[in-house]
């Protein structure tokens, strides 16, 4: 059955982001990078594996940005990382890839959340980010599983993984093992 998924790395305090808004810390960690040879026992490889059974991919603008700016995408379209269909919710204007299946989206994402399975069919459904973004599906009751990447980094602060008060009795832990220097924790979220 298909799922809505949150898959991130995150420090081990807790960030998505630093507080400069940046993941440079991410690719220092040993396995952390593409180019890193580390990649291919670590997370980089478990998220190739995630993304064959991905179908839709949601993010907010932020994140939407960091990726345009990192990888220079006005300029290299042919980068784009999501042959998916893809939303972004922003409250502005922002540039579209060049042949990219993008979608703007604001407001309840429980629509988007619907056009999303409808496009993914029996693939799952994957939120990029940001926290917020990603409580705003848990809060609709559109989010199904947690998956996070450990990185043994502390940042002191920054974008929190998931600003939301989601206690243990809504959460079952699928799996917990080690990938490189990264430890993945996978999380069922229970319905309300």
């Amino acid at each position: 059955m298909a799922k809505t998924i949150y898959y991130t790395a995150t420090s081990i305090d807790g960030f998505i982001a630093d507080s400069d808004g940046s993941l440079d810390w991410l690719f220092g960690v040993e396995g952390g990078h593409p180019d890193d040879p580390a990649a291919e026992e670590g997370p980089l490889e478990e998220f190739d594996r995630f993304m064959e059974g991905v179908g839709a991919v949601c993010m907010g603008a932020t994140t939407y940005e960091w990726i345009l700016d990192y990888e220079k995408l006005l300029d290299r379209p042919e980068k784009w990382p999501y042959p998916q269909p893809t939303w972004v919710f922003t409250h502005r204007d922002l540039p579209a890839v060049p042949g990219a299946d993008l979608r703007f989206a604001s407001g309840d994402v429980a629509a988007v959340h619907a056009e999303m399975a409808e496009a993914a069919g029996e693939k799952n459904r994957w939120i990029l980010g940001g926290g917020d973004l990603v409580g705003q599906f848990h809060d609709a009751g559109h989010l199904d599983e947690i998956h996070m990447s450990l990185a043994p980094v502390y940042l002191g602060g920054g974008a929190p993984l998931l600003p939301r008060r989601i206690l243990s009795d809504r959460l079952d832990l699928v799996e917990a093992r080690a990938a490189g220097g990264f430890a993945v924790l996978k999380y069922r979220v229970k319905p309300a």
